[in-house]
């Protein structure tokens, strides 16, 4: 598979534009175009010995399956844009979590795990590894180099999500990248959050980076998609196991993922600053008590999130001051723009109640009153602020009744 070489040391956005682009090889379409294709012909034995070839078993469209032209084109602009060595693709956000824990992890091996995970991640940990004899200890993700001490001879795998799911905790990936790799262990990021945009994940000291491409990089709600970018180091172990289990993604996903992400550096300018004036407006409400967005000055994680991030998307979470659950129904129930969903990273805004204090084991998750979710979609801020002044008095009302 032949991997674009730009001419120049072009820039972020210029090469958001180009990646995974060979106009030439596809008599002139701008776009790569859509292959539907299981059976990939030979033309002679020569060329069906030379595709089984175990070096070049992820290099050549030999297999459907393995992946297509389309497939590679993704696969290639997202290595590019994280600075990763290779990336491949799964059929969801899950499979990309699922897949590297299963490839770099087996009977008597240890996992640390951020106790701020995502919710599917915990279960797939505590129920499938668990059979496959792996243990996992959950750990606080504030810590950073502090980490060391969880860190064990048989410690494979240290595994981060930063900002944390529901709860947004930044962690210090430098720090604990440094000491996993002291003990011999690898870095595992889910990094759905910042985007390969605005967190060089293979820079900061992570060894295989994962995107639920069903958000920002789909970002127009219509697709479900998982990416995984690695060292070079961890590639071909994370590939192998993939392709073992059989894990693919579907072309038309693929060649929507490519369109949504010529766009992903314009959308993101929005989402971020939609989500900071809403956020800013929240904190401002006398019903809010905190705002959970490490973008803000006030987030106990800004200033490492300063330190290492390059932008904000979207999504972050609102501590609400004491108020019933029929108080916090009433009040989403209120709102017009933001649809009740659980996912994100689309151009339209969402809400949903989390109880993020029902997940955690190593560390205490108690907040001021109840909690909820907001993705800031594309829409203007001030309607949705007005929107959510709506879904205020709702609230106030209900709990006056």
């Amino acid at each position: 598979m032949k991997h674009y070489e730009p001419r120049r040391p072009y820039r972020r956005d210029t090469l958001l534009t180009h990646l995974g682009r060979r106009p030439e090889a596809q008599m002139g379409a701008v776009n790569p175009p859509v292959y539907h294709a299981s059976t990939i012909l030979s033309a002679n034995m020569a060329e069906w010995e030379e595709k089984r070839d175990p070096k070049k078993r992820f290099e050549v469209v030999r297999y459907g399956l393995l992946g297509t032209p389309t497939t590679f084109a993704l696969e290639e602009a997202l290595a590019a844009l994280e600075g990763g060595y290779r990336a491949m693709l799964f059929s969801s956000g899950l499979a990309a979590i699922t897949a590297p824990l299963q490839a770099l992890l087996g009977a008597g091996d240890h996992l640390l795990m951020a106790d701020s995970c995502y919710g599917p991640t915990r279960i797939f940990c505590d129920r499938v590894l668990k059979r496959s004899g792996v243990e996992t200890t959950y750990y606080d993700p504030l810590l950073s180099e502090g980490i060391a001490r969880l860190l064990r001879p048989n410690t494979k795998v240290v595994f981060a999500e930063s900002p944390g799911s529901l709860t947004f905790e930044t962690q210090d990936i430098p720090a604990i990248a440094a000491a996993a790799h002291e003990k011999g262990a690898l870095v595992l990021l889910d990094n759905t959050w910042a985007t390969p945009l605005f967190f060089p994940s293979f820079a900061r000291g992570v060894d295989v980076s994962i995107h639920a491409g069903t958000k920002y990089i789909g970002g127009h709600s219509d697709l479900v998609l998982g990416a995984v970018i690695t060292t070079e180091e961890a590639y071909l172990r994370v590939r192998g196991t993939a392709a073992d289990i059989g894990h693919c993604a579907g072309p038309d996903d693929a060649f929507m993922a490519l369109r949504g992400l010529r766009t992903l550096s314009v959308r993101l300018e929005r989402h971020e600053r939609n989500g900071l004036q809403v956020a800013r407006w929240l904190q401002a409400r006398p019903e809010v008590a905190r705002v959970l967005y490490p973008p803000l000055p006030e987030d106990p994680g800004h200033a490492l999130w300063k330190r290492d991030f390059l932008g904000a998307t979207s999504l972050f979470g609102v501590v609400l001051k004491t108020a019933s659950k029929e108080a916090v129904h009433a009040m989403i129930d209120a709102l017009d723009l933001f649809g009740i969903g659980a996912s994100w990273g689309g151009f339209e805004s969402l809400i949903q109640p989390v109880h993020a204090e029902r997940l955690r084991t190593a560390t205490r998750w108690a907040p001021e009153g109840p909690c909820i979710r907001l993705h800031i979609g594309l829409e203007d801020p001030q309607d949705l602020i007005e929107d959510l002044e709506r879904g205020f008095d709702a609230l106030r009302a209900a709990m006056a009744a």
